[in-house]
């Protein structure tokens, strides 16, 4: 293979002949060119495409920081949504925690327990050294917290409403009990059984008990809760009223000088019912009081030093 070279200035030429390794060198060399043209400019073409994948990732970026806004709204929707259930929920926690509070004292009160030995208003005792094997409290989830407490007054409440039902039938019984005496002051003027009858002096049969007072006006009391069957003017009685206590229990009080309570009237143990007098047939200020049970008269002696155990 020939090269000739010419020198354009003097007009000479030179001439080299190529052959073996030079001679493919330069084949190698004028084939490649165009090769590493074609590379270069596919580089130069490829060093534009970065714009377009910035762009693009840009737009997916924006579209990624909309949608987490969009989930960051709704979380904060449903946030504020589950803060007003807890609300409602605690709200509802503490009127049923007054509501224990009450019925606790109710309870206390009707049990006649000790004024000091329950008092929900203070806070309980407790106390005691600290054992050396302590771990961390671990609280549990808010939700389930209010939950397993939610669970733990429906609890309470229930085994207070029977506390409160088995203490009210045992207050009930012993308020319709018929225990004591009619008056608060007074003595027993004339006892049940024969006596010589005052106006007549001749031996009669006496069915109560006459409980004399200094003077007119004296509070006449219940000596059981119930409800009165009878309430007026009877022969003999003067003004008097009967007091129906259930279980066969029937109380009768004379000669007052005023009723009280009427017909229908629901009477509670110790309540005031009528004043003493003398009206009927009456030597003095006194109360007449009898006891009957399943209507037969009985000795009310034994209900006036009765002891409710």
């Amino acid at each position: 293979m020939k090269v000739i070279l010419v020198d354009q200035r003097h007009g000479h030429t030179r001439t080299l002949v190529l052959s073996g390794w030079l001679k493919g060198l330069l084949s190698v060399c004028i084939l490649g060119a165009p090769v590493a043209f074609g590379y270069f400019g596919y580089q130069l073409a490829v060093s534009h495409e970065p714009q377009e994948y910035a762009l693009e990732t840009a737009l997916e970026l924006n579209e990624e920081l909309q949608s987490n806004a969009d989930a960051l709204a709704r979380l904060k929707q449903e946030s504020q949504a589950q803060l007003e259930a807890l609300t409602v929920r605690l709200a509802s926690l503490q009127a049923r925690l007054l509501r224990m509070e009450a019925l606790g004292e109710r309870i206390t009160a009707v049990a006649q327990l000790d004024a000091g030995e329950f008092d929900f208003n203070a806070v309980p005792g407790v106390g005691g050294p600290l054992p050396e094997d302590t771990v961390p409290y671990a609280p549990p989830a808010f939700i389930d917290a209010i939950s397993e407490l939610e669970a733990q007054i429906a609890d309470r409440a229930q085994q207070l409403e029977i506390l409160e039902g088995l203490l009210a039938e045992r207050q009930f019984a012993d308020d319709a009990a018929v225990t004591g005496r009619p008056v608060l002051q007074g003595w027993v003027s004339s006892p049940f059984g024969r006596r010589t009858d005052p106006f007549t002096g001749q031996l009669a049969w006496h069915s109560g008990i006459d409980f004399a007072t200094s003077s007119a006006g004296a509070d006449i009391i219940a000596v059981a809760a119930g409800v009165v069957t009878e309430a007026g003017d009877r022969v003999g009685y003067g003004l008097a009223l009967d007091i129906n206590h259930g279980n066969g229990y029937v109380t009768r009080y004379g000669h007052a000088e005023k009723l009280l309570v009427g017909v229908g009237d629901i009477i509670t143990k110790g309540q005031t019912i009528a004043q003493v007098g003398s009206t009927g047939r009456s030597t003095g200020p006194h109360v007449h009081f009898e006891v009957y049970k399943h209507g037969r008269v009985v000795d009310p002696a034994s209900y006036i030093h009765r002891t409710i155990r």
